[in-house]
């Protein structure tokens, strides 16, 4: 039998009797709790919060230093359930996830399960730092994990009904790093990145208030079991099932679509562009789909049972960017053009 994806899989089950306005609560005290680790990141935590319960994972970027790390470990420990954490280096290999070799104290070989086995099942949070210095035979075991939420080893498959992963990436640093590949990078629901904060009382309290020299002590401040992770697959079906959206909004959303896809096509022009050349590929189904679903959490949190256009225009950049193919000749300056395309995407295609 043909192995399923593990979200394939997640769909079949039917849904548990859930309360959505009390798992709301929970939601935000989940972002309460992230914000004691982490201030002047407000849209950030909301983007994370919308992907932790619409069940995808998520790369973080951004300027070394703004704390990517530090919110993700807070984010695991409000999550709960087994947290492992790979750093990502140039000499990692695929078999360095999965099992490590030693020599016991008689001297003798030992092969243990390494960190994305030892917990089993229960692991919840699977944590990459920085990600793009580790190498493609590592990313394809990767993408596996995070396609199936499941691995094959010491002659089994291991499946993981609980997991998210979290990764970072350094885009400033470029030695001894390897970009991730479209194929890995389309299995990020959101790709979000994080400023360093414009605010002058908060670039103040970063830079002056020893609370925030200690990442450690941030992240152990931070309670533990926010959210029960067990009954988050069953929280995201239910969203899905009961937050709902209209034929207009059905028609916006496919039109946007469209307009990201083929902007030519709809009158689209960025100064100094050739727009034929511009975009090569769009987003795909799956793609769109992880579009809906953010949309879906995004109007919950709101406290509607209805998606409206802003919905999907709160979460369009994180889920679509990376899913925009340019010419590689317009690479260097991708998130300019893409922030434009965007820009004009939303003016051009008439909201419901």
């Amino acid at each position: 039998m043909a192995r399923r994806q593990a979200s394939q899989i997640e769909s079949d089950r039917p849904a548990k009797a859930v309360d959505l306005a009390v798992w709301r609560d929970r939601a935000r005290a989940f972002e309460a709790a992230l914000h004691e680790a982490i201030i002047g990141q407000d849209r950030v935590v909301t983007l994370l919060t919308i992907a932790v319960f619409a069940r995808g994972h998520v790369l973080l970027e951004g300027d070394v230093g703004v704390g990517k790390t530090t919110l993700l470990r807070a984010a695991a420990r409000a999550l709960g359930g087994a947290f492992e954490r790979v750093e990502g280096t140039i000499d990692l290999m695929p078999a360095d996830l999965v099992y490590y070799t030693y020599l016991d104290k008689d001297g003798r070989p030992r092969v243990d399960p390494g960190p994305a086995l030892r917990h089993g099942e229960d692991l919840t949070v699977f944590f990459f730092n920085e990600i793009n210095r580790a190498r493609p035979q590592v990313h394809s075991l990767l993408l596996r994990l995070m396609a199936e939420r499941s691995v094959t080893a010491f002659n089994r498959e291991h499946e993981f009904p609980y997991l998210l992963v979290f990764a970072d990436r350094n885009r400033i640093e470029r030695e001894e790093t390897f970009e991730l590949p479209a194929a890995a990078r389309d299995r990020f629901f959101m790709e979000i990145t994080m400023e360093t904060p414009k605010d002058r009382d908060i670039r103040r309290a970063l830079a002056f208030d020893p609370r925030f020299y200690d990442a450690d002590a941030l992240v152990r401040a931070v309670p533990e079991d926010v959210l029960d992770y067990r009954a988050l697959s069953d929280v995201a079906r239910a969203i899905q099932s009961e937050i709902h959206a209209s034929e207009a909004l059905e028609r916006y959303t496919l039109d946007l679509w469209n307009a990201a896809r083929d902007p030519l096509s709809v009158g689209i022009d960025i100064d100094g562009v050739d727009m034929t050349r511009l975009v090569q590929g769009g987003a795909s189904p799956r793609g769109m789909a992880y579009l809906v679903r953010a949309g879906r959490v995004a109007a919950w949190l709101a406290g509607r049972d209805m998606v409206v256009p802003e919905d999907l225009r709160a979460v369009f950049t994180e889920v679509m960017s990376h899913r925009v193919f340019l010419d590689p000749i317009y690479e260097l300056r991708r998130d300019a053009l893409v922030t434009a395309l965007f820009k004009q995407v939303f003016a051009t295609v008439p909201a419901p």
